[in-house]
């Protein structure tokens, strides 16, 4: 008899202790999945590049032309600067030997299109072939393909700048320094302009088919060297991008209230005209 209870109570709480456990296992909800990380979209387009030291680019927009481009290599090599070209790939078959020797002395050649048109009014198509021309005149000259665009007159639209990163690998190079030397002011307006815009991470932009910007160049190297920027090619600069800090979010100081404050209630809204 004994026996008996004592198989039955050993029963009751195996009954017991199995109920338990079923409760925890229902009521202890499953871990949830931490939200999938949203994928950071790569930066496309430059104007300026935040870095830490003092570099620049400097960039030389509608060549090669015949005269005043192996000019200002000799003038950068004297330097021992680096620069980065935007050519136009008609100007590139008249004279590939200029592209070739730019390439050859450590400079970056980048894709301006083949006839600077304005590609923000343009059928993707015809986008289309006026870089793939340029690129295999490029390529044809240096052997190697371009990575960079400058949009003739900086126009494109946000979607074409999507597309032909996705189809070209291009990213899209517009500018912080503009001397307007297409308007042709004078070698020191040129020199004065861009000394005065330029900062640590400046892309500036110019033409090498201008007397007056080759001109303007001895000084204007002259002077940024002196004030310690150090020269790199665009594909440089982007290299040595670095985060920027955010600045930190400072309150406004309270306002005590005086005697005289008018309440909330009582400001009475301006009449339109006076």
């Amino acid at each position: 008899m004994l026996v008996y209870r004592f198989l039955f109570l050993l029963a009751l709480t195996l009954l017991a202790t199995n109920l338990a456990r079923a409760e925890d296992t229902v009521s202890s909800p499953p871990a949830e999945k931490p939200p999938p990380a949203t994928p950071v979209e790569p930066t496309i387009t430059f104007s300026f590049v935040h870095v830490d030291g003092p570099y620049i680019a400097m960039t030389f927009d509608d060549g090669p032309n015949e005269k005043l481009t192996p000019r200002l290599l000799n003038l950068l090599a004297t330097h021992h600067i680096k620069a980065t070209f935007f050519v136009i790939g008609q100007n590139v078959v008249e004279h590939p030997e200029i592209v070739q020797r730019a390439a050859r002395e450590g400079h970056e050649i980048g894709n301006h299109s083949w006839s600077h048109p304005n590609l923000g009014k343009m059928s993707d198509e015809g986008v289309r072939r006026e870089l793939k021309k340029t690129e295999d005149a490029i390529k044809s000259a240096t052997g190697a393909r371009p990575t960079l665009l400058r949009p003739p007159y900086g126009s494109i639209s946000g979607r074409q700048k999507k597309w032909i990163h996705d189809e070209f690998g291009y990213q899209i190079i517009l500018w912080d320094v503009d001397p307007l030397d297409w308007k042709r002011p004078g070698p020191a307006v040129v020199c004065n302009r861009i000394i005065k815009g330029t900062r640590a991470g400046s892309i500036v932009l110019s033409h090498d088919i201008h007397p007056g910007t080759i001109e303007a160049m001895p000084s204007t190297l002259d002077q940024l060297e002196a004030k310690g920027f150090k020269f790199v090619t665009v594909s440089e600069l982007i290299a040595k991008a670095v985060p920027e800090t955010p600045k930190p979010h400072k309150e406004p100081p309270a306002v005590p209230a005086t005697a005289g404050s008018p309440s909330p209630r009582s400001t009475i809204a301006p009449r339109p005209n006076g």
